[in-house]
Parts: structure tokens; C-alpha cells; sequence
């Protein structure tokens, strides 16, 4: 008889390896310690929830990496890109889901599936009886579970600190101001809520930002790094003052007609929920204290009278030395029944935190019924971001990262293609090993 499989934490990559595990006919046990033990950042118990951004970034497969991992993801039955797509809500040429369906979706398709079993309960480390088990605790890992990772890989785990944007009511809007418009018309050419800001406005904006009062880290947090990919609204601002306005107020693209201008910065504010009654300020995770970020981002035109539905934060995130410490199957050298998956490896963004779970599924589920799943090849969005993470990066510098084309093996020379051609030739590549790894 095939023993079950033991996964730890009910995110993003532990929903997505129970549901692979499930559905390779393999029984699955989920453990989630919410709602008995909460967490910094979540604040529902549904699995999968998305505690930051409600968007999975670029859904175009042809130009961008991760939207060619989502692509794979769905040829590979990925349940948390059925959710995502079922859940989609207009934001140009993103992938952005309400969030709550999205969860509610994901746990509903859990609970109800025959294989999986969801228990309620914090573990502080895995049970010897258990054998195969994944954890998958994210960047939230419990201080039971992490001491417990630490005495295994005789190391620290890394650490680095992610942040949380505001969300605004849609109906504290200033729509006489603000307007709505995707970046170069994508999507359905008006997915965004647009608030333009002249140079005096940007500068004074910017000061604000820079002497508003800040959270204070603990003294254990204070040599935590910051992750380049999610820095802080102010920490960019004091990078130089026109760092916003070449990042996440860049106006390129963006042209109000009823002015016929193009405004000096832009703050842009995506759909967060279904009802379009919740907008998330994009790019605008900061560790600003609460009250200074209600009059701070009251200055910003079309939102002198905003309502926060939730403001913005910040909480540390925990990895392991994956290059190091785990092997091509996510497996920990030191004790191979323990898998890891998800952010806990040290790749970043949700999309790449469920692809890891789900090769992790994969590959515990074949190794239960006496067979060896091989990695997916490394030509694929998915075989690019395990190499990367079980040794393609230096153990040394281990750094969180995103799927990028730059962890693609290079075309063949008579296949050299540059620019965009290139991104597409690496892409068709990519889907046509998936299918021979995926048969």
C-alpha cells in the first residue's frame, strides 16, 4: 500500500503539490496552522491566500518568462492557474485575480477532491512515521518549524524583508482627476485607475516619502536585506529622485485624453476583487507607519480623500540555501524524505513559489509508486527555475530570484534570433520540450 504523502503549510506551493499529488491518485495530507496559529501578513484561513499584490505579473508567454510559466503551468494541470484564470480580473496585460475567489476556489477544490486530507493544526517538525513529506512553509515558516529546519541544514536560514501595498475603495476615487487606462492600451485598454502627477507635485511627494516616519525594525531584523524585486516605496525614493518615475510612476504609455498630456509621474492602482469596490496601489509596499501613509498618499491627485481598505506593511521572509542544501529532486541532501517547495527555496513571486510546488508534488508522487520523475528539462520556464535553485546559483550569494530568460540555456547558434524574436524562439522552445517531458 502507498503511504500517504505529508505536506506542510496550505500556501500557494503546498495547495498546488497536494493537488498533484491527488491527482496522480496518491494520498495527500495538508497541514495548515491557520487559523489555530495566525501569521504577520494573512488574515483569512483560506489555503493559497495571496497576502501581497493580487497579480501574478505578465500573462504573455511569447515575451515574457513567467508568462510562459504560467502557460506551462496549465499544460501541467496546475490548479492554481485554473483558480487564477477563473478568477481573472481586468488589469491589461497581467494575470490578476480576486483574491478571495481565487483562495476560496483553491481550498474548495482541496477539500472536496478524494485523495487529499486538510488537518488544522501547527506541526513544529515532521513525524518519523510520516516518511515522504514536503514543506512548504513559505516565508511565514512558524519559530518551531524553522528551529527545526536549522538544526537539519546546520545553517541560518537567509532572510530578507517583502512588503505589503495598500488596497483603496473605489469609491473615494477622484475620477474628475484620475482616469482609467492600461500602460499602452493593453488588455482591454483601460484596466487601470490613472492618478497623474506634475514635477511640483512629484517632488513634493517624494520629500514626503522620505521624511515620513518609518517602521522600526527589531534589533534581529536590522541586518535582514531588503528583496530588489519588492523594495519599499521610500527605499526607491532614496535611491534618487527620479527613481519612482523611471519604476512604478513611470507615465510612459499613459496619455489622459481629456488633457491631451502626458503627466510628469502616474500612480496606477489595479482591480483587486471581483466587485471592482477595491484597488491595490501598484508598486506601493512601504514600511511607512500607518498614519503617515494616510496623509502621504493622500497627496498623490485623485486620492486627496482616499479610503484605505488596508494599508500597506512589511514582514521578513525566510529561505534556505537551496543550491546547497537540496538536491534536483527538492529533496534535502542531508535527509532525503524531506522535500522543500515554494518561496522557502529562495525563488520569489507567486507563480514561481506554485511551479515549485508542483514539481515537488510531481516528483513525491512518482517516488511513491516506485518510479523517478526526471527534472523537467532545462530549456523550460520550469526546468530553468529548479536548475537555478538546486544548483545553477552560487551558494555563496544565494539570492531570491523570479523566472527570467537570462536562466535559459542559450539558443543553438543556427537558431540565434535577438529581441523580441529572441524571447519568442526561447519560448516555442520551451513549450515543445514541455510536451515530450510532460509525455
Amino acid at each position: 500500500m502507498i503511504e500517504a504523502i505529508h505536506i506542510i503549510g496550505g500556501g500557494l506551493a503546498g495547495s498546488e503539490a497536494a493537488w498533484q499529488i491527488a491527482q496522480a491518485g496518491t494520498r495527500a495530507v495538508l497541514h495548515e496552522m491557520r487559523p489555530v496559529r495566525g501569521t504577520e501578513a494573512h488574515q483569512t484561513d483560506g489555503l493559497a491566500e495571496l497576502v501581497c499584490s493580487n497579480s501574478l505579473r505578465s500573462d504573455d508567454p511569447e515575451n515574457n518568462a513567467v508568462g510562459l510559466l504560467h502557460e506551462e503551468m496549465r499544460r501541467a494541470g496546475s490548479l492554481v492557474l485554473r483558480a487564477a484564470d477563473a478568477h481573472k480580473l481586468p488589469a491589461g496585460g497581467a494575470l490578476a485575480v480576486d483574491r478571495h475567489g481565487f483562495s476560496a476556489a483553491i481550498t474548495s477544490a482541496l477539500a472536496d477532491h478524494p485523495n487529499v486530507e486538510i488537518r488544522r493544526e501547527e506541526i513544529a517538525l515532521p513525524r518519523p512515521e510520516w516518511g515522504s513529506t514536503i514543506i512548504a512553509t513559505g516565508p511565514l515558516t512558524a519559530p518551531a518549524l524553522a528551529d527545526f529546519i536549522r538544526s537539519l541544514t546546520d545553517t541560518e536560514a537567509l532572510s530578507f524583508f517583502d512588503a505589503i501595498a495598500p488596497i483603496v475603495h473605489r469609491d473615494s476615487i477622484d475620477m474628475n482627476i484620475a482616469w482609467m487606462q492600461s500602460r499602452y492600451d493593453k488588455g482591454d485598454g483601460a484596466d487601470y485607475v490613472n492618478c497623474p502627477l506634475n514635477q511640483e507635485q512629484y517632488i513634493a511627494f517624494v520629500d514626503a516619502l522620505l521624511t515620513g516616519e518609518k517602521t522600526d525594525f527589531k534589533e534581529w531584523e536590522k541586518s535582514t536585506p531588503y528583496f530588489e524585486g519588492c523594495l519599499p516605496v521610500e527605499v526607491m525614493a532614496a535611491r534618487g529622485v527620479d527613481t519612482l518615475r523611471y519604476g512604478p510612476m513611470k507615465p510612459v504609455g499613459l496619455f489622459d485624453a481629456r488633457t491631451s498630456a502626458r503627466p510628469y509621474a502616474v500612480v496606477q492602482l489595479r482591480q483587486d476583487n471581483a466587485l471592482g469596490t477595491l484597488w491595490n496601489m501598484v508598486g506601493f509596499q512601504t514600511k511607512l507607519k500607518h498614519a503617515e501613509q494616510t496623509r502621504i498618499f493622500r497627496m498623490i491627485p485623485g486620492l486627496f480623500e482616499a479610503s484605505f481598505a488596508r494599508l500597506g506593511g512589511l514582514h521578513r521572509n525566510t529561505f534556505i540555501n537551496s543550491p546547497r542544501l537540496l538536491d534536483g529532486q527538492l529533496r534535502l541532501k542531508a535527509l532525503p524524505a524531506l522535500r522543500f517547495a515554494g518561496q522557502i527555496t529562495g525563488v520569489e513571486g507567486y507563480v514561481e513559489s506554485a511551479a515549485i510546488g508542483l514539481l515537488a508534488g510531481r516528483f513525491a508522487a512518482a517516488e511513491a509508486r516506485g518510479h523517478v520523475c526526471d527534472p523537467p528539462p532545462p530549456t523550460t520556464a520550469f526546468g530553468a527555475l529548479l536548475a537555478h535553485i538546486t544548483g545553477g546559483a552560487d551558494a555563496a550569494t544565494f539570492q531570491p530570484m523570479n523566472v527570467n530568460f537570462g536562466l535559459f540555456p542559450d539558443l543553438a547558434p543556427s537558431e540565434k534570433v535577438r529581441g523580441r524574436d529572441r524571447k519568442k524562439a526561447l519560448s516555442h522552445r520551451a513549450l515543445a520540450d514541455l510536451a515530450k517531458w510532460l509525455r
